[in-house]
């Protein structure tokens, strides 16, 4: 047991940056503190001494704001980051280097005895917010994104955001230069987004506008192809973005909407 309470005490310097020494460590992290109860009401648990493991675990819940039962089966060097909010219920189970943040919970989804609750294999990290319910494995290095709700088993090294959770992967090279294409065509960047991770929604938009670029570029042929049959000019140039803005200073493009609109 004391083994372990060195190793987590030793994963807080490897997974926060804010840590300084370890003093402060112990006497200021809840996240921690709530890993010590846990190892000594999980010891007792084991021993048969299951109110007082209860007792305790109130205890820890009151100071920390963590909430762990002892039944719960937890591995060597567990780091909760702030700690606030955390659920981890009886049935639960977390590998080696798992990582959770602020608010997660790790619930069941039914009142039946027996295995109920998650399963966290090494490596995985919870982000804030998340809840991994039921009966259900998380395979070593997956992550789960903040405010998450994860019903479903998640594979190897995946990555899972939203409401369900879904999974989305690492963003491929084409996407990555589709993107640099469209911001230097148009001017801006999609979301502003620095992750590595592809947002369905971002793909989506961005499958609109190859499609309308494909568009364009058949269009621009077709007035090619017209002219040089000796069909009439048609003049393919498109308006900038710049272009639709409404100054309300200039009284002329002011009049101008107006009359348009009296038109329609």
């Amino acid at each position: 047991m004391f083994s372990k309470l060195k190793s987590d005490i030793r994963c807080v310097f490897d997974r926060d940056p804010a840590a300084r020494n370890t003093f402060e460590v112990l006497t200021t992290y809840p996240g921690l503190h709530a890993i010590l109860w846990y190892r000594l009401s999980h010891w007792l648990w084991n021993l048969g001494l299951k109110w007082l493991a209860r007792f305790l675990s109130g205890v820890a819940r009151w100071l920390t704001g963590v909430e762990i039962h002892p039944a719960a089966k937890i591995g060597e060097r567990f780091f909760i980051d702030h700690g606030m909010g955390v659920v981890i219920g009886e049935t639960a189970e977390i590998g080696d280097d798992c990582t959770l943040y602020h608010g997660v919970t790790l619930g069941g989804t039914s009142w039946q005895k027996g295995k109920r609750h998650p399963t966290l294999e090494d490596g995985v990290v919870v982000g804030a917010g998340a809840k991994v319910l039921g009966p259900i494995t998380i395979e070593s290095n997956a992550r789960i994104g903040s405010n998450a709700v994860v019903l479903k088993p998640v594979s190897e090294g995946q990555t899972v955001v939203g409401i369900p959770g879904r999974v989305v992967n690492k963003k491929t090279d084409d996407v990555k230069q589709r993107r640099a294409k469209m911001a230097e065509k148009i001017g801006f960047d999609a979301y502003g987004m620095s992750q590595e991770m592809t947002d369905p929604v971002e793909k989506a938009i961005y499958s609109l506008l190859d499609h309308i670029q494909v568009q364009d570029e058949k269009l621009e042929k077709l007035a090619k192809s017209l002219a040089d049959v000796g069909g009439e000019s048609i003049d393919m140039k498109l308006p900038k973005l710049d272009d639709v803005v409404l100054e309300p200073s200039d009284p002329e493009q002011v009049a101008h909407l107006k009359k348009n609109l009296d038109d329609n």
